[in-house]
C-alpha cells in the first residue's frame, strides 16, 4: 500500500474478523459507487493482552507492516496510545478521556502540526443504553471528531452480526494511518 494512494482516501470500512483468540481487522478503500474496494491493511489483536499492542499489515499474511500503535502503560484508565508507521517513527496519539467517558466516551487523537482532534458519541441514549445494558454492546454507535469545532472525521458502527464501521474523513490533512488506527481502537478498546 502506497501512502500517497492512502492518503488519497476519503471514506474507509472496516470490517471485524471474530477468531477463538483474536479480534482481526480487514480495512478497505471505498470504491467510487459506495461499495468495498481493495484491502489496504489488516490488522490482528490478541485479546486480554496486558499492555495492548496492535499491528496494522498491508494483508493478511502479515508480512509488511503498514502502523502500529501501543500503549503507554499497562492497565490505565485514561491509556494514551502511541502510532508509529512501519519504521516506528511516531504519527500521533491518541487516549480516552475517562472523565468525560462516563456517561458518554470521549477520545482525543493528536497529530504533530495539526493539533487535537476530540470525538465523542453522537447520542448519549444509545451510549447510556451500551454502559449499563451488557448484552446490548452490538448496538451502532457514531463518534464525530472535531479540531477547533470544525469536523475532522467520523467513525460509524453499522447495525449487523459482525461489527462493521464506515469512517469518513472531513479535513484533509488528517493522516489516514492515525484515523485508521483510531477506528480499529474504537472497536478494541472499546469496552475496557
Amino acid at each position: 500500500m502506497q501512502l500517497d494512494m492512502l492518503q488519497a482516501q476519503q471514506q474507509f470500512h472496516i470490517r471485524q474478523r471474530v477468531r477463538l483468540m483474536v479480534n482481526q481487522y480487514q480495512v478497505h478503500a471505498v470504491s467510487p459507487d459506495g461499495s468495498e474496494g481493495e484491502m489496504l491493511a489488516f490488522a490482528q489483536q490478541k485479546r486480554m493482552a496486558f499492555k495492548e499492542q496492535v499491528t496494522l499489515y498491508t494483508d493478511d499474511t502479515k508480512q509488511q507492516p503498514v502502523l502500529g500503535f501501543k500503549a503507554r502503560q499497562v492497565m490505565d484508565l485514561g491509556a494514551t496510545y502511541d502510532v508509529t508507521d512501519a519504521n516506528g517513527n511516531p504519527i500521533g496519539l491518541f487516549r480516552k478521556d475517562f472523565k468525560a467517558s462516563l456517561l458518554r466516551s470521549t477520545w482525543h487523537v493528536e497529530q504533530p502540526g495539526l493539533g487535537q482532534a476530540t470525538g465523542q458519541e453522537r447520542s448519549l441514549p444509545v451510549a447510556l443504553l451500551r454502559r449499563f445494558v451488557d448484552s446490548l454492546s452490538w448496538l451502532p454507535y457514531h463518534f464525530d471528531f472535531t479540531i477547533g469545532g470544525q469536523p475532522a472525521f467520523s467513525v460509524v458502527k453499522k447495525w449487523g452480526l459482525r461489527d462493521r464501521y464506515v469512517i469518513e474523513i472531513h479535513q484533509p490533512q488528517l493522516d489516514r494511518r492515525l484515523v485508521i488506527a483510531m477506528a480499529v481502537g474504537l472497536d478494541a478498546l472499546q469496552s475496557r
